[in-house]
């Protein structure tokens, strides 16, 4: 099999380079490739790209995620997370072929407290939000072979994120502020590459569970407990730590004011994917836990 991956260094990305490994010969691309167009928003030579490789499977990780800067720079934003998707699927249904992207728990208003379903109606808060969702209509509307999964809160040991930011701000100020009104669970690019290559094999063979499905790890937290997390099992991991933080006070979101809006509830009901590929999704904290581990 071959598979074209686009967005090779993302922290989804990277992993996937692993993950798909096994399945079949690997293509990765990323917006600075060379001899073959990994850019989203050159929307042509991206097609182009498709037809020259000629893939069975396409794994698109690649996205316009600065949630604020895409309230300032819509047309980009609506490119790279829409009408290239778009164009994902047209070309793969030419061929074929699969298509797998990624979505967001940003397509929802964030209100209520339960989890969110697939069946759910979106009414996304900010352009980026509002440019996933259109990315996953096109996909449903011009590829009927596509895996669609929504997520949140992903984090991965490359590369920056939340928890490498609550170490170092606990090794320099002895009282932190964090959110404690949005609600979701933290997510690992590991976690979801290895869900990805299982249901890839799975719907291959059983073209019936080609979807949209939430993928996110099990159990819930806010930023607040989240960091309460972290600082502790860090201390847990490496007792030589100089954690001088000796309050992590509770915050709303409106103390720190964005220019997007977030939803404040992020949970994701993942039933659907676990009784369908026969997978039980772990604990954030296990995923949260071993990325700590490696870092530190």
């Amino acid at each position: 099999m071959k598979i074209l991956l686009l967005g090779k260094n993302g922290q989804v990305g990277w992993e996937l380079q692993r993950s798909l490994a096994p399945l079949g010969e690997v293509i990765a691309l990323d917006r600075h490739s060379q001899d073959l167009c990994g850019d989203l928003s050159q929307l042509q030579d991206l097609a182009a790209t498709v037809q020259a490789v000629r893939p069975n499977l396409i794994v698109n990780a690649a996205a316009h995620t600065a949630v604020d800067k895409a309230e300032s720079e819509p047309e980009l934003a609506r490119t790279l997370n829409a009408l290239a998707p778009g164009v994902l699927a047209q070309e793969a249904h030419k061929l074929g072929a699969w298509l797998v992207h990624y979505s967001t728990d940003y397509v929802f208003d964030g209100s209520g407290s339960q989890p969110w379903l697939e069946t759910d109606i979106p009414a996304p808060l900010s352009v980026y939000g509002q440019t996933k969702l259109e990315g996953e209509q096109l996909i449903a509307a011009h590829c009927s072979r596509h895996l669609i999964f929504r997520t949140s809160w992903v984090y991965a040991a490359r590369g920056g994120n939340f928890a490498k930011t609550m170490l170092r701000l606990a090794q320099e100020r002895e009282r932190l502020t964090v959110i404690d009104d949005q609600w979701g669970a933290p997510t690992g690019a590991e976690l979801l590459a290895d869900v990805t290559a299982h249901a890839i094999r799975q719907a291959m063979e059983q073209p019936q569970d080609a979807g949209l499905y939430h993928l996110a790890a099990s159990g819930e937290t806010t930023w607040n407990g989240y960091a309460k997390h972290v600082i502790a099992q860090a201390e847990r991991v490496r007792p030589a730590i100089k954690i001088v933080a000796n309050e992590v006070a509770p915050v709303p979101a409106s103390a720190f004011p964005t220019p997007a809006r977030r939803p404040q509830n992020s949970r994701l009901n993942t039933g659907k994917l676990q009784a369908t590929f026969g997978l039980c999704l772990p604990p954030w904290q296990q995923g949260v836990d071993r990325m700590l581990a490696e870092i530190l």
